[in-house]
């Protein structure tokens, strides 16, 4: 598994091809200490470099006490809870980039788990656009203009799930994108800009925690972040699907991801019947 390959793998309103280039939904970089590039834009400890009126230290006092006491793989989970608190958002979600692919980690809520699902599916929609391109994809209305043109599937299935907006973050480096923070709200708008900088203050301490994590998951003998996420029967039965038609990667995954939507049903859920044995997808 290779994470922040800059590769996507996903259709453009569709569940085959990929991402057509880089975000037009929002802004390509952040304010003051913005949302891109890693942790080096703070401390680990709590946000830094802020809008110095004295937000910046509520916003740090709110995470330290949200994080206190937790252990090392539930930071996340709970830096996630932390940006429904202080944003203007409804759900949150942490997908991990594997070989161009999300890979969900965690989700505050059902309908937040089940967006991060879609565009995983379609390999479509803001959040692999910005771990493809490592820079935040902001889309304000996906209801109508040019959100819904850019995405017309995912936006349809979105809208259809209550989520009029989606906001989503790289997590990592200037170099490598190790997954992106995914921000949803069921009203359309933009973000403000002191509003963005608190959402860049969480996506680099989520950055840090997934570090930490992927350093004891390989100390532990796993496959880092991969085996945190529990995804990896997607490239197993891409591998799989290969073999069985004689086809390359990139093909056998569009083939998976076209079979989960033609049949209303998650790229993971037709993976692990693949990787089980109980289904075998044929050459069309």
């Amino acid at each position: 598994m290779r994470f922040g390959d800059g590769r996507s793998d996903g259709p453009t309103g569709g569940p085959t091809g990929g991402p057509t280039g880089g975000p037009t939904g929002g802004p390509t970089g952040g304010p003051t200490g913005g949302p891109t590039g890693g942790p080096g834009g703070g401390p680990t400890g709590g946000p830094g470099g802020g809008p110095g009126d004295g937000r910046d230290g509520r916003t740090a006092e709110t995470i330290v006490e949200r994080v206190r006491d937790s252990r090392p793989g539930e930071i996340p989970a709970r830096l996630c809870a932390v940006a429904v608190e202080l944003l203007p958002v409804t759900g949150a979600s942490v997908s991990l980039r594997a070989d161009g692919v999300p890979l969900r980690l965690t989700a505050t809520d059902d309908r937040a788990a089940q967006l991060a699902d879609i565009q995983t599916t379609l390999g479509d929609g803001p959040c692999p656009c910005a771990g493809a391109s490592g820079t935040p994809v902001l889309a304000s209305d996906l209801t109508a203009g040019r959100d819904a043109r850019r995405w017309p599937v995912f936006a349809q299935q979105a809208t259809a799930a209550g989520v009029c907006g989606v906001y989503a973050l790289p997590l990592g480096s200037g170099r490598v994108c190790v997954g992106t923070l995914d921000l949803y709200r069921d009203t359309v708008g933009e973000l403000t800009s002191d509003e963005l900088w608190t959402a860049g203050c969480v996506a680099r301490l989520v950055t840090v925690s997934l570090t930490d994590l992927s350093r004891t998951a390989r100390l532990d003998g796993r496959d880092g972040l991969v085996d945190l996420a529990d995804h990896d029967e997607i490239h197993q039965a891409a591998g799989m699907i290969m073999a069985q038609l004689g086809i390359g990667a990139d093909d056998a995954l569009a083939r998976l991801r076209a079979h989960a939507f033609a049949h209303g049903r998650t790229v993971l859920a037709v993976a692990r019947e693949v990787v089980g044995r109980r289904k075998r997808l044929d050459r069309e």
